[in-house]
């Protein structure tokens, strides 16, 4: 069974096209307008293994912000509409990233219950720009539209770090390998993987 979504989305503020197959190989095609984001986003599916495209337009002349916050909503809309009725998956997944100095950890329960945890930034980067394109404060608008619509509870926790980009970068890795976890398919699971029998 195809596990792929595809979501398009218009506002007056950007244009953002979706699509993600689950069961890829990390195949990607990005292009935001924020470079930076470009980047993370090509992270998210490598290391996810998820064949991804992301096409967006956005009003970045006037702040990245409208154009990330966007296309982290699609992002979640299409990886929703991907999982389907959600039967034979993990549902959890867990992942710690070290990227030199820095240690991330996320966990992900694909729940149906959007919820979101982002916790243990440095604050003195919150006023960072990351490239001149990204600013850090951005991560957790990132993380928190995501979980929302996705409708998956995510939990995302640095444990150190002093570099911007390295923190950032290890949150986006830490969150793949935490979703390709929760969403792989598990050959002990015939159904739904939950007590009340839907997620």
């Amino acid at each position: 069974m195809s596990r792929v979504g595809k979501v398009e989305r218009t506002t007056r503020e950007s244009s953002v096209y979706v699509e993600i197959d689950l069961d890829g190989t990390g195949k990607v095609e990005i292009g935001t307008g924020v470079p930076f984001y470009d980047h993370m986003l090509t992270a998210l599916g490598v290391h996810g293994s998820f064949d991804l495209v992301v096409r967006a337009t956005g009003d970045v002349e006037i702040d990245a912000h409208h154009t990330v916050e966007d296309v982290a909503i699609v992002l979640g809309q299409a990886l929703r509409e991907a999982l389907g009725d959600k039967a034979g998956i993990r549902r959890f997944g867990d992942a710690w990233i070290p990227m030199d100095e820095t240690l991330a950890h996320a966990a992900v329960d694909v729940s149906g219950r959007p919820y979101c945890v982002h916790v243990g930034e440095p604050e003195q980067f919150n006023s960072f720009t990351i490239g001149g394109n990204y600013p850090f404060v951005l991560n957790r608008h990132v993380f928190d539209s995501l979980a929302f619509h996705a409708g998956i509870a995510l939990h995302v926790r640095v444990e150190y770090g002093r570099d911007p980009h390295h923190i950032t970068e290890a949150e986006f890795k830490a969150v793949a390998r935490a979703l390709r976890a929760a969403v792989e398919p598990d050959p002990r699971v015939g159904g739904v993987p939950s007590t009340k029998g839907v997620l």
